[in-house]
């Protein structure tokens, strides 16, 4: 199949996106972009119309067919529009209606017909037998409605064009009544970044960081607070320093000649934003305007040793580079990489079959663990009442267990053998790991002693720093730091229930500081069938910059629980960490970072203390603007000092550049809705521990609230008068459905039959995830599986293709259907009741719906095309984000177990639930809260 890039109209260009698996158009004069492709109609007006699919798929001239159900029951016979062809069950001859489904909770007729357009080039799976439709790549297909823009945006539009010097972000309104949330505006890219002429010296289009790795609330920076409260949009930074890299990424390009030409009083790290002065030997500060000499060997190229080309050194053309560090940046020689594992060895963690599964896993990976330089080191305590530590002498594949029961003064039974080479002490090391789940298989003793087992590792590494990687299956009941549980049905629900969620004991805070003082980090594996409370515990992570990963009701004699455990394990402690981190942002004058938010601690006023960091995760910062901003651009940037796993010790260096605006209408046009999200997730999760769940719930629909004020009183011509219309940009229109999203989660839902520490995990999740993997989270991927396009599930020029996802609403649930419904930690396969018995024997091979339970499971993948796609979506589901995460799988029946099936409709946000309102009730509330706040 052609490029769409061939058949274009002038000006515009075809990208192909990664994440929709589609093309997206861009109209090069504006920078504006659509899913829709453009042509030239006969009169020569330029007309978006609905693309074909994507080209990596080969043409199918017969497709298989499903049957369809009878899906009047839930809209009405007359509405529902029966697909083409002869469909199973359906009224031979009937008409095509347009599809028009009634939403419950909707004020007014007919406001969110278009969001329910059906597409009208899918027929039903299996058709009988009649001939099957060739269908495929009708216009239409798999696309969303094209929405007209409404009458508010003309004079937002005036507005936008007042800024006459130069050319700026277009505002375009819509009105949040009649566009309802399409799920792939979370896949464009974030508002262009529109610099002034000449604020770059190079033309690289790497001059500006990733938004993966770096992304602004605003892409344009008012000049002063008063306008920035104006548009009561928070300004904030959130940062993902070290991402991982997949198959296609380019690596951050590494500076090795130790030449780091830094301002003098700011210590900005020189980037493509500074500007060289006095013909080439001085430079200026992009963020203080200080004049600095340029190093001598700044144009020298020392691997050649002659002069080199100073454009096209790399930290002038990239944001994101990493330097080599000389040794004046080493307050000691760089760190070895240190792994302590301190593993429960009571009754419940033996009998659930953590630790043989924990000791298979760390023994599979030994060759994987960061050892590039032979440095490394490892230990093994193993703890229920006492510790069991064991001793690991090099050369030899011997090993002896001491235990020590004095928990009230920890000491080490012997000062060497106990943390030991990884390379020297291989073979004892094996040998302890075969033989460790044995030697505790008849322990029935119950009780932890963590507290005593955290001080003990410790105590072993204090003098280098390092990771511990603690597994524990039970709540710490023994010594420092034993907890009781607190968990209290009555309370749930309440605003009491806020206290749950805040550390019980102070041992976890101050010995995390105590951590974070010694370069220690601590990454805690919970897998309690019991209350364990995990807020408490996270205070370890928390503080050392480390993570918590959390398997309620762990067995692993269900193979589901022992594989994502062994993935997820495995990957952590495969992961080439950074060590010994400290991480300053610095920004141009008269912005200040206020306020920081994620896995750290504070060591000064905006020194962030690291003592690893790992890959994907994500931190956030809040911005003030000091004073008015005169500068035509201002630039943010993130040093990331460190030690690699290797014993190299770096400076990654990820630079920003933004343009100033003082036009409100470019404030709204540059807003980025998923750093926005991401900021107001870690607010919420703060504002519920300091003060109540209630208050973060409040405070999240009422910054969506001001927003929305905002917008409604300075953009459109309602101004402070009630409007019909709630309107927002464009770039905005899906920031209700990620505040809804927010406010349904988990970690901030208002419910009474949530457990302490499943909310508790959910926070750790909302303050860590980086964006890629936050917004399916709090707005999960929805698909028809049943019903895809032939080419979906086959590997096509960008890998696996992916079907359209859908808006999450019960209502595009169909009775003979098969829908996924993932969040990036769990995927749900939505089985309808009157599934057809070929379709139930094709994916589960198994004769009909009937005989098919529900639960986590593994897929089987079978010999029909069918399984074989279904398989590759849930594989490439598992792959596609960055992460250690891997998703359970769960099969969901229509008419099965209630609260499995409960769980998977929570995902679809869209629909009313419980005490919760449906999108559209929610935006009919933000409506009615907009207009009376303006009387």
């Amino acid at each position: 199949m052609a490029s769409p890039a061939q058949q274009l109209p002038p000006g515009w260009a075809a990208e192909w996106d990664q994440n929709a698996q589609r093309y997206l158009f861009i109209e090069t004069a504006t920078g504006r972009t659509q899913w829709e492709e453009p042509f030239l109609d006969p009169e020569g007006a330029l007309n978006p119309v609905p693309t074909a699919s994507p080209p990596p798929g080969q043409h199918h001239t017969k497709r298989r067919q499903y049957a369809a159900g009878q899906t009047q029951a839930y809209y009405g016979a007359d509405t529902i529009a029966p697909p083409p062809g002869p469909a199973y069950g359906a009224v031979p001859g009937q008409p095509a209606q347009p599809s028009q489904l009634f939403t419950p909770g909707l004020a007014a007729e007919g406001q969110f017909a278009q969001q329910q357009i059906g597409q009208p080039g899918q027929p039903p799976y299996y058709g009988g037998a009649q001939p099957e439709p060739e269908y495929i790549n009708q216009p239409g297909f798999g696309q969303g409605p094209v929405y007209q823009q409404p009458g508010v945006g003309a004079l937002a539009d005036q507005f936008s064009q007042m800024n006459v010097g130069q050319k700026g972000l277009r505002l375009f309104t819509t009105n949040l009544l009649t566009a309802p949330p399409e799920p792939l505006e979370l896949h464009r890219p974030p508002p262009d970044i529109i610099l002034p002429p000449n604020s770059c010296l190079s033309n690289s289009p790497f001059a500006n960081a990733d938004p993966s790795y770096q992304r602004c609330t605003l892409n344009a920076i008012p000049t002063s607070n008063s306008l920035l409260n104006k548009s009561k949009i928070p300004l904030g930074l959130v940062i993902t320093p070290y991402r991982s890299l997949k198959e296609g990424d380019d690596p951050v390009p590494l500076i090795t000649d130790t030449v780091i030409a830094r301002c003098r009083r700011c210590r900005t790290y020189i980037n493509p934003y500074v500007q060289f002065i006095d013909g080439g030997n001085r430079w200026r500060c992009c963020m203080c305007s200080m004049s600095n000499e340029v190093p001598q060997l700044f144009d020298w190229d020392q691997v050649r040793n002659q002069p080199g080309d100073r454009w096209a050194r790399a930290e002038l053309n990239h944001g994101v580079v990493e330097f080599v560090a000389p040794t004046e940046y080493m307050v000691r020689p760089p760190q070895p990489a240190v792994y302590v594992f301190l593993i429960d060895v009571s009754h419940n963690a033996v009998q659930s079959g953590m630790v043989a599964t924990a000791t298979r896993t760390i023994l599979e990976n030994l060759d994987r663990i960061p050892n590039e330089d032979n440095r490394t080191k490892v230990a093994f305590i193993a703890f229920d009442v006492s510790l069991h530590f064991f001793s690991l002498p090099a050369g030899t594949s011997d090993s002896s267990m001491l235990v020590v029961s004095d928990l009230d003064d920890v000491f080490l039974p012997k000062p060497t053998d106990l943390l030991v080479n990884l390379t020297e002490s291989r073979a004892a090391i094996e040998n302890l790991l075969g033989r460790l789940n044995d030697m505790f298989t008849e322990n029935h003793v119950i009780g932890s002693a963590l507290g005593p087992a955290l001080q003990a590792a410790f105590k072993m590494m204090a003098h280098i720093g390092g990771k511990i990687v603690v597994l524990s299956s039970s709540l710490p009941s023994l010594g420092a730091g034993a907890l009781k549980n607190r968990e209290d049905p009555k309370v749930l629900g309440t605003s009491k229930e806020s206290a749950l969620l805040q550390p019980a004991s102070p041992f976890y805070k101050t010995f995390a500081i105590e951590c974070s003082r010694a370069q220690v980090s601590v990454d805690m594996f919970l897998f309690s069938a019991a209350y364990q409370d995990v807020a408490t515990l996270a205070c370890l992570p928390r503080y050392t910059s480390g993570q918590t990963f959390f398997y309620p009701a762990f067995n692993a004699s269900r193979t589901e629980d022992a594989v994502k455990f062994a993935h997820e394990f495995g990957e952590v402690i495969a992961m080439p960490i950074m060590l010994e981190a400290v991480i300053r942002v610095r920004a141009s004058k008269n912005l200040r970072m206020s306020a920081f938010h994620g896995n750290f601690f504070v060591r000064s006023t905006d020194l962030l203390a690291m003592p690893s960091v790992p890959q994907d995760v994500s931190y956030a910062i809040e911005i003030q603007i000091e004073d008015n901003l005169t500068a035509p651009f201002v630039v943010l940037q993130t040093a990331v000092l460190h030690t690699t796993c290797f014993g190299e010790r770096r400076i990654r260096v990820v630079t920003t550049a933004l343009p100033t605006t003082s036009n409100l209408s470019e404030v709204f046009a540059s807003a980025d809705q998923v750093a926005i999200a991401t900021l107001l997730a870690n607010k919420a999760v703060e504002r519920s521990i300091t003060h109540k769940l209630e208050d973060a719930r409040d405070a999240l629909f009422n910054k969506m609230v001001e927003i929305l004020s905002a917008y409604k009183a300075s953009m459109t011509a309602a101004g402070a008068g009630a409007s019909a219309q709630l309107a927002i940009s464009e770039n905005l229109k899906m920031l209700p459905v990620l505040i809804l999203g927010l406010l349904k989660n988990v970690g901030i839902r208002q419910s009474a039959q949530i457990p302490p520490d499943l909310r508790a995990y959910a926070q750790c999740l909302l303050t860590t995830l980086p964006s890629q993997l936050l917004i399916p989270y709090i707005y999960p991927t929805f698909y028809s599986l049943h019903n895809m396009a032939p080419e979906c599930g086959t590997v096509g020029e960008h890998g696996i293709i992916m079907p359209q996802p859908l808006p999450l609403t019960s209502e595009r649930l169909e009775r003979h259907g098969l829908f996924l419904i993932e969040d990036g930690q769990n995927i749900f396969l939505w089985v309808g009741r009157d599934a057809v018995p070929q379709l139930v024997m094709d994916v589960f091979n198994l004769p009909s719906y009937e005989v098919l339970r529900g639960g986590k499971t593994t897929l089987p993948v079978l010999d029909n095309p069918f399984s074989q796609r279904v398989n590759a979506v849930i594989q490439k589901t598992r792959e596609m984000r960055r992460g250690v995460y891997y998703p359970h799988l769960y099969v969901v029946k229509e008419d099965g177990e209630p609260p499995l099936r409960l769980w998977a409709l929570s995902c679809l946000i869209q629909d009313r639930a419980d005490v919760l309102p449906s999108y559209q009730q929610f935006i009919s509330q933000l409506r009615d809260k907009v207009n009376g706040s303006s009387y």
